[in-house]
Formats: C-alpha cells, sequence, structure tokens
C-alpha cells in the first residue's frame, strides 16, 4: 500500500506459486481489500508428473534390531543409484549426523568432495559455496533441515529423500520440487520412515500429493508490532490526516479487519502518551487531536527508522548454570528454552537437569534430577505436524476403526489400504497390523472421538489424552488443561506434547470437572493466565518490542546484544503490565503466542465440537500405554536413549500389548 501511494503508475503484482492454497484469500493478500482491486487466478493444472513412494527399512520396523544399519543401507543404495540427491531432515542436529554417519560407514563413497551439510546454523558463505557446488554437479548429495526446500536454483536434482514425515502436504510437494527442476523432468522423491506412527502419516501425505490436496496458508491479521513500525516509516514520509492514514492501513488485506482502537492505541504508544520515558522508550512521532494530524518527531527519525527496521527477530544461545552455585554446564537455543516451562526436565551432554528460573540469557537449573526427561532437545526445531494434514489422518483412523469393527475380511481391508493409500501390499500389512494392535488392546481414536489413557508410572497418576490435531493445538490444549488441573488443587503438573496428543501427570488429576469447565468461550481467558508468567511471553514480548521500535537494536552506531535486549524487555514488560494489562505491544506478544506458536483457534474447533457432541471423549485405565501412546510416552527419553535402545523398548512394549491382547482373547 505504501508503494501505491508514492508510485506514479499503479504497480502490477504478479503472485506465483506451485503449493498455495486458497487461491481467493492468497490473491486478497496480493492486491489488497479494497473494493476497486482487480484480481485474476490463472489456475493452471499441474501436468508435472510426481514419483513418490514410502519406503521402510525394513519388513518388520517392530522386530528388526538392526533398523539403524538398515536405514543408512537403504539411503545409500538410493544415492548411487542417482547422480545428485537432496536428503531432507527435520532437525540441524539430525542433517550433522546423518552426513557424519554416512561418511564413517561408507568412507570410499561418501568423503568431504561430494557429500556436505546445509542448514541455517551454517555461515552465509559456508551455505553459498555448497549451493554453488551443487550447481557446478560436483557434489553427490547434499543432507539439509528446511534450508533448501524454497525455489532457488540449485541445478539437477534427480532423487529427494525425506528422512521423516515432512509434516505437510505443501512442504512435501515443495521438497519434492526440488528434484526434476526441468519442464518435462519427473519429481522423484522418497520417504524413509523409522517407526509406524511416521509410516502411517507419510503415506496420508503421499495420498494428499497424488491428489493435488494443498495446506492451506494462514496469514497473521492485525499484528500491531509491524504496525507501529509501519506508522512511524509512513510518518517520517509526509504529515499524514489520521482518516487518510487509516484508510490505508485498512486497504491492506493483512489489516482490513484492524478496529479503530486498535489503531489510535498504537497512534497513542508511538505518540509516547504511555509515560515510558524513565524506560528511554520516548515518542517517535506526534499527533495533534485537534487538527487530526501525524507527523514524524525528532531530526534522527531516519536514520533510527532505517536503522531498525525488520521483523525476524535476533536468536542467541541461553547459557545453562547449576543454582545456586552459576556453574556453568552449556548452552541451549533461545528458541528450546521458549518451548520450556518451570520445572519441565531436559538433557544437555547426557545429564538431566531441571528449569528453576531465568535471568537474562542465563537458564537457571537443578542437577540431580531422577524424574524423567519430559522434553527433547530438538523439540524447538521440529515442524509442527499442519492442521489439515493431521484431520486427513483422523479420517484414515475413522475408515479404518469402520473396518475392523465390521470384521471385514483381512485381506479385503488390505486392498482398501493399498487403494486409498497408494502404497503396495506390504506397506499395507504394516499399517493394518498397527491399527489392528491397537484396535485389539484398547480403542482407535479419531475425528470424532478422543480417547485418554490413565495409567500410572513412577509414581504418577497419567493422563494421555489421544488428540492428532498437530502439536499447536495440542500445545494450547495441553497448557488450558494443565491450568485448569491445577487451579483446582493439581500441584507440579507435568505436560509432554507431540502432534498426536498430549500427557498430564501429577498426583492429583481431576479431569472430569476439567472438561465440563473447559470451553471455546473461556480457552483464551485460561490461556491468557496461564501463560502470564512464562518465559516464552517474555521471550515473544521482546520480539514484539524490538519490532514496534520499544527497544532500539541500533542507536547512534551502537547496537544492543541480544542478552541486552532480553534484560532491558524484563523492565519494559514489567512496566507496561502495569499501566496496563492490555497495553498494545503486550496484546500482540500474547497474539504471536496463541496465533504463531499454538493454533487457538483449532483448539477451539476442538472444544466446539466437545460441546455440540460432534466429538465424543473415552476415558479408559490401562496397566501399560496403548500401541498409539507409546512415541508420546518415549518423546522426553529420546535424548538419553540410543536408536538401537529405542527400538528395544518398542519391542518389549510390542511384547506385552501381544501378551494382554491373547490373554484377553481379544486379537481379531
Amino acid at each position: 500500500e505504501r508503494l501505491n501511494e508514492v508510485s506514479s503508475v499503479w504497480p502490477v503484482k504478479i503472485g506465483l506459486s506451485a503449493t498455495i492454497e486458497p487461491m481467493d484469500e492468497v490473491a486478497k493478500y496480493l492486491v489488497g481489500s479494497a473494493p476497486d482491486r482487480k484480481v485474476q487466478i490463472a489456475k493452471v493444472r499441474l501436468n508435472k508428473k510426481i514419483d513418490v513412494q514410502v519406503l521402510s527399512p525394513a519388513k518388520n520396523i517392530i522386530e528388526d534390531e538392526g533398523l539403524h544399519l538398515k536405514m543408512y543401507n537403504l539411503m545409500s543404495e538410493l544415492i548411487q543409484e542417482h547422480k545428485t540427491t537432496l536428503i531432507f531432515t527435520n532437525t540441524r542436529s539430525a542433517t550433522e549426523r546423518v552426513v557424519n554417519y554416512l561418511k564413517e560407514k561408507f568412507p570410499t563413497e561418501y568423503g568431504d568432495d561430494n557429500i556436505a551439510a546445509h542448514h541455517s546454523s551454517l555461515s552465509k558463505d559456508h551455505r553459498y559455496d555448497i549451493e554453488e557446488r551443487l550447481r557446478e554437479g560436483t557434489l553427490r548429495v547434499v543432507v539439509c533441515s528446511t534450508s533448501l526446500e524454497l525455489g532457488i536454483d540449485i541445478g539437477f536434482i534427480d532423487l529427494v529423500i525425506m528422512l521423516g514425515s515432512p509434516k505437510s502436504s505443501s512442504r512435501a510437494l515443495q521438497r519434492l520440487g526440488r528434484a526434476g527442476h526441468k519442464l518435462h523432468s519427473i519429481s522423484k522423491g522418497r520417504f524413509i520412515i523409522l517407526d509406524r506412527d511416521d509410516l502411517v502419516e507419510c503415506c496420508v501425505i503421499q495420498k494428499e500429493m497424488n491428489e493435488k490436496k494443498i495446506n492451506k496458508i494462514r496469514f497473521p491479521q492485525n499484528c500491531l508490532d509491524v504496525l507501529s513500525q509501519q506508522i512511524y516509516g509512513m510518518a517520517i514520509y509526509k504529515v499524514w490526516e489520521e482518516k487518510e492514514l487509516f484508510d490505508t492501513i485498512k486497504k491492506s488485506y493483512c489489516y482490513h479487519k484492524l478496529s479503530r482502537k486498535d489503531f489510535l492505541d498504537i497512534i497513542s504508544y508511538l505518540a509516547g502518551e504511555y509515560s515510558l520515558e524513565k524506560n528511554n522508550v520516548y515518542g517517535k512521532i506526534w499527533y495533534d487531536p485537534i487538527t487530526k494530524q501525524i507527523g514524524k518527531r525528532g531530526k534522527l527519525a531516519r536514520v533510527m527508522y532505517l536503522t531498525n527496521i525488520g521483523t525476524i527477530p535476533e536468536e542467541s544461545f541461553v547459557t545453562v548454570k547449576i543454582a545456586p552455585s552459576g556453574e556453568s554446564v552449556g548452552v541451549i537455543d533461545e528458541s528450546f528454552l521458549g518451548r520450556m516451562r518451570k520445572g519441565d526436565v531436559f538433557v544437555l551432554g547426557g545429564k538431566k537437569y531441571q528449569y528453576r528460573y531465568t535471568k537474562g540469557m542465563n537458564l537457571y537449573v537443578s542437577a540431580n534430577v531422577t524424574r524423567n526427561p519430559n522434553i527433547p532437545s530438538w523439540f524447538s526445531e521440529m515442524l509442527p505436524l499442519s492442521y489439515d494434514s493431521a484431520m486427513e489422518i483422523n479420517h484414515f483412523r475413522k475408515l479404518m476403526r469402520e473396518k475392523l469393527e465390521s470384521n471385514i475380511s483381512k485381506n479385503k481391508t488390505l486392498e482398501f489400504i493399498s487403494k486409498y493409500l497408494y502404497v503396495p501390499k506390504d506397506t499395507a500389512e504394516a499399517i493394518y497390523n498397527y491399527f489392528l494392535e491397537q484396535h485389539s488392546f484398547l480403542e482407535i481414536p479419531h475425528e470424532d472421538l478422543i480417547v485418554i489413557e490413565k495409567f500410572r508410572d513412577e509414581g504418577k497418576n497419567y493422563l494421555l489424552f489421544h488428540t492428532l490435531y498437530g502439536r499447536r493445538v495440542n500445545d494450547a490444549l495441553s497448557r488450558a488443561f494443565g491450568y485448569a488441573i491445577g487451579s483446582m488443587g493439581g500441584r507440579d503438573i507435568e505436560i509432554g506434547i507431540t502432534d498426536n496428543g498430549f500427557y498430564l501427570a501429577g498426583e492429583r488429576l481431576t479431569i472430569k470437572r476439567a472438561l465440563e469447565e473447559l470451553n471455546e468461550e473461556n480457552l483464551e481467558k485460561i490461556l491468557k493466565e496461564a501463560i502470564d508468567k512464562t518465559d516464552v511471553l517474555a521471550r515473544r514480548f521482546r520480539h514484539c518490542a524490538t519490532r514496534s521500535l520499544m527497544i532500539l537494536r541500533t542507536y547512534k552506531g551502537r547496537s544492543k546484544t541480544v542478552g541486552k535486549q532480553q534484560m532491558k524487555s524484563h523492565f519494559l514488560l514489567a512496566a507496561v503490565k502495569k499501566i496496563s494489562n492490555e497495553f498494545p505491544i503486550l496484546r500482540e506478544a500474547r497474539r504471536e503466542v496463541f496465533e504463531d506458536l499454538m493454533d487457538i483457534e483449532g483448539a477451539k474447533l476442538i472444544l466446539r465440537g466437545i460441546k455440540n457432541k460432534k466429538i465424543s471423549i473415552t476415558l479408559i485405565e490401562t496397566r501399560v500405554p496403548s500401541p498409539f501412546a507409546l512415541h508420546l510416552v518415549m518423546q522426553g527419553h529420546t535424548d538419553l536413549l540410543r536408536m538401537e535402545d529405542k527400538q528395544a523398548f518398542l519391542r518389549r512394549m510390542h511384547e506385552l500389548h501381544v501378551k494382554k491382547i491373547l490373554e484377553e482373547g481379544s486379537l481379531k
């Protein structure tokens, strides 16, 4: 809109994408929401052929003891069959691990001259060098996390391997599009799975890819920190009439629902009406309430604006120290700290530590912890499963439950799985056996049924919710239920989250009352209270304060470190809470937590379904967790267990499941 304002010729905007939906909303985003804006959508039918398959390193991924070794053998075989291979992992640590293992296990085939890692933690020059070598064709294989997903020219690649689920069909298609990047070439991709949940997830995503079902994109609305930055920039350009400024902003699709109150709150903040001078936050614009005009304030406005604009937050490492001695034990990503709650147990350097409190860029912990970890170190890096793909998996679960309850023959069910998911018979059989085991042991949760397992382990009661809605929805639901139960007298509630569900652990877990009291209407209020004193809100507030220019990264040629920014943010947060709990930048920090980190709207949909009886809930007591629950139970232990130990754990649990099923005579 600012470009339209200054252009002598109306700019023509062209948007291109092969993996984006919904088209109508994207078109509005591109041209704006003003009624006179015309846009044409050219939806060209995708004729480009894709060749995608889900591969397992072993026929029986539960009972095979050499699964880890076979995975690398399969990977190497695929690499050797092709000229250039791009391998996607879902974390930076996995990227480095795959490269190192391939070089160690196959020293004659892989070395520094033909294999490389590419991820965001590497320097820009190093990444550029790898991209150049890819274009020149000197690299045989590149392993990356998400850094090579987007459409940069990286030369001809004839195979893409996705190690584990990409978590959405649009991301999978984006990755697949790196292969066969020529007009008539076939885009060839292979999923390599390592467990049964991954198998089902990848097969459903493969189905979405084959049927051209692309997950919907979501555009952030009414971001008040970015609005502050933009209004400041507009005020530097010229003196505005209040109505003219508001109308121009409203033409942008991202602000077409902006309320006049929010707009005036931001004007008040920028004009210095919130008395934050003692915290070194000064007015940046002037506003005349009589003439209704707005303009810049100060001679350094343009320099200050140009040296502090931008929306990508600076991240840093947090030093982990033992309390109260202050002994340093290592560092963690700031984003990892943002995902933790006080009391969480995590692993660093092979040892367990419990989160106590933070001070600036230091995290203070307790050592000699006996409790099991409940959050893995790679948790903050992992991509969340998209809500659309999650609902596709839920629908498949419902269909499988219906087949198994109807006593349809195994052969007919296998035929259905093969046809529905576009998979060969051996893959269909692995999926069938997994669902049969769950169906015989407990119940199959699905889109219309949430199963809650109740069991006791290590002196604690566990409530395990089978809510396959993606991690963002589960983050909102788990915090809300955990806070509600804690408010009813349950102390020290431990929470664990995955895409497939979440668990609550503690001494007293009054779930029935929490289910009755938590609803769509009060979810936001409960979450607001639940996150009020958390690190996740404090760090998001720093990001928002920096974007809105409350905190200046650079001033008169001097730069503030992330640590100093965080310290200033700490005092600013306390100050704005005293002024108003609805201070606009604080509200924006909450919006980021609720909508970007979590999916509060998705969580509201689930609670609405429960209230309307469209989603039923069943609570079942078990001695051991069900087959569908194993990865949720195990997730916190993954930093302590080697791959072989994980497989041994899964085999042991599988044997317990089969034993119980046979004892009860329920194996169908």
